[in-house]
């Protein structure tokens, strides 16, 4: 009876240990994957985290562009603001409008995206 009563404490053991020792793997592994990425210099590349270091283009264009309108929450509604606020909302209905349907098959040939297509 001791004997079986001793395996079951060694494998409660044994799993306890292969948690622990799984644990510290996955620790290590990423910790020196993320050292890793941070001295190759691609965490300056990864567009998903905030505070990236954006192209000068981008930034030029992001200038140039002027899209948001910021209209006050608390003043009144007057008849300048309301014709201001339809002009702008009829831009950019214009603007969305002029785009092309995105579910077309158009959309995915190789001219709107600029490859050449040799039709020999």
């Amino acid at each position: 009876m001791e004997e079986r009563s001793k395996k079951k404490i060694h494998g409660g053991r044994n799993l306890v240990l292969l948690g622990v020792i799984s644990t510290i793997v996955a620790l290590v592994t990423t910790g020196v994957s993320l050292v890793i990425y941070h001295n190759s210099g691609d965490i300056y590349l990864d567009r998903s985290r905030p505070g990236f270091l954006p192209d000068q283009e981008e930034l030029e264009q992001e200038e140039q562009s002027e899209t948001v309108y910021d209209f006050t929450k608390q003043s009144e509604v007057t008849a300048e603001s309301l014709e201001e606020y339809l002009t702008r909302l009829e831009e950019e209905t214009k603007t969305i409008d002029a785009y092309v349907d995105p579910f077309d098959a158009e959309i995915l040939s190789d001219g709107h995206f600029g490859i050449p297509v040799n039709e020999n």
